[in-house]
């Protein structure tokens, strides 16, 4: 009987954190199933919901940003570093961690340090176009460096290589993948059928994550009348903004157009609205087109799945979106545009016509899956194992 394995993940705070490091931690259990698998995170991120629902114990360490200005915070940063050190020192040991797979995020940092100091192997996953600070420190010392996106600025130590796998998918989505190169017409027109469209007409899913995207929203909706003429509407409006997407469609295209995303309202409206979906495998396995922001997740998922998009990266920090969207774009794969033209005028004069455009829709998919890679957790998975010693 071979002796079992002891990995420590760490990482959190978004999703787009979370879920890459638990598809991973499904991947190694799956290659493992004895395998002792925990994971650090921090008391406030998200992780502190996802991680225990998904059967995985939690230990928890304070959220300690790094001051990136002169402040009090600069001072006191040095005690609490130790500190968190020291809490991390203690779960390592008494997970009897044999290998440390980090995932960027506030609890990343200390672990890395910590598992350097102790002579405990190192692998990381990057999923933005851009590293972030936390993977920047371990990069230096990890045995193993992957990343979701090629050029994103990590340099590994000389004999370490940094390799692109793409991003670990969500298990909805890597299930999306298998339908779809199995036979990607029948798993459309289940999807459709699951959420009350009409699988024989197209399908726009219009997106901008749990919290929306007001310059989407508002262009989308006020172009309802002209996109209706030419597909259904599937627009995930975000919490707290659904009711002015309403007011836009009904007074653009009647109230008669819209209706509740729901199976029960089937053929009541083409216009179908909810603030978010659970289960946006559905709403991706039967669109036709998808425009959204261009996060890391988004942009990898949508890629992996072969499906075209119109990405409007977020106008915010040093242009990390706009990143994550340019290698699929240059690929061949999506359309990108800035969110300041983002308008109705450019909705109403492009979308009609690209949606009408079935060579053009097929060979941005092809572009995209081509692009998209669809085994990352399980590469993941193969090189933490083989880090054990």
């Amino acid at each position: 009987m071979s002796e079992m394995k002891h990995i420590v993940l760490a990482g959190g705070g978004t999703a787009g954190h979370v879920n890459p490091l638990l598809s991973v931690a499904d991947a190694i259990r799956r290659d493992e199933p004895d395998a002792c698998i925990s994971v650090i995170g921090t008391t406030q991120g998200l992780e502190r919901t996802l991680v225990p629902q998904a059967g995985y114990e939690l230990d928890s360490i304070d959220k300690l940003p790094f001051p990136r200005r002169l402040s009090v915070d600069v001072l006191r940063f040095p005690g609490r570093w130790l500190a968190e050190k020291h809490k991390v020192e203690s779960i390592m040991r008494r997970r009897h961690a044999q290998v440390v797979v980090g995932f960027g995020g506030y609890a990343s940092a200390p672990a890395y340090s910590v598992a350097h100091r102790l002579g405990i192997p190192i692998a990381i996953h990057e999923q933005n176009a851009r590293a972030g600070m936390a993977n920047k420190l371990g990069a230096r010392w990890a045995r193993y460096v992957a990343t979701a996106f090629a050029q994103t600025g990590l340099k590994a130590s000389v004999d370490v290589p940094v390799e692109r796998i793409g991003l670990p998918l969500r298990p909805a989505i890597a299930s999306l993948c298998d339908d779809f190169d199995h036979d990607r017409a029948a798993a459309r027109r289940r999807c459709a059928c699951s959420l009350g469209l009409d699988p024989d007409r197209k399908v726009i899913v219009v997106t901008g994550g749990s919290l929306g995207a007001v310059s989407v929203n508002r262009a989308m909706a006020d172009s309802a009348d002209r996109l209706l003429s030419h597909a259904q509407i599937i627009h995930l409006t975000g919490k707290g903004k659904i009711d002015e997407v309403r007011s836009l469609v009904g007074a653009r295209a009647g109230d008669a157009s819209l209706n509740d995303l729901d199976p029960e309202h089937a053929g009541q409206g083409d216009y179908h609205v909810a603030e978010y979906l659970e289960r946006i495998d559905l709403a991706f396995g039967c669109a036709d087109l998808v425009v959204c922001r261009s996060g890391a997740g988004s942009v990898c998922e949508l890629s992996a799945l072969g499906i075209p998009a119109v990405y409007v990266p977020l106008p915010i920090g040093n242009g990390e979106q706009r990143f994550n969207a340019l290698p699929v774009v240059e690929a061949g794969g999506a359309i990108m545009v800035t969110n300041q033209d983002f308008t109705r005028q450019w909705v109403e004069s492009a979308i009609p016509a690209l949606v009408q455009d079935d060579d053009r829709l097929r060979r941005l998919g092809d572009c995209a899956w081509s692009y998209g890679i669809r085994d990352a957790a399980d590469v993941m998975a193969r090189h933490v194992l083989g880090l054990i010693p």
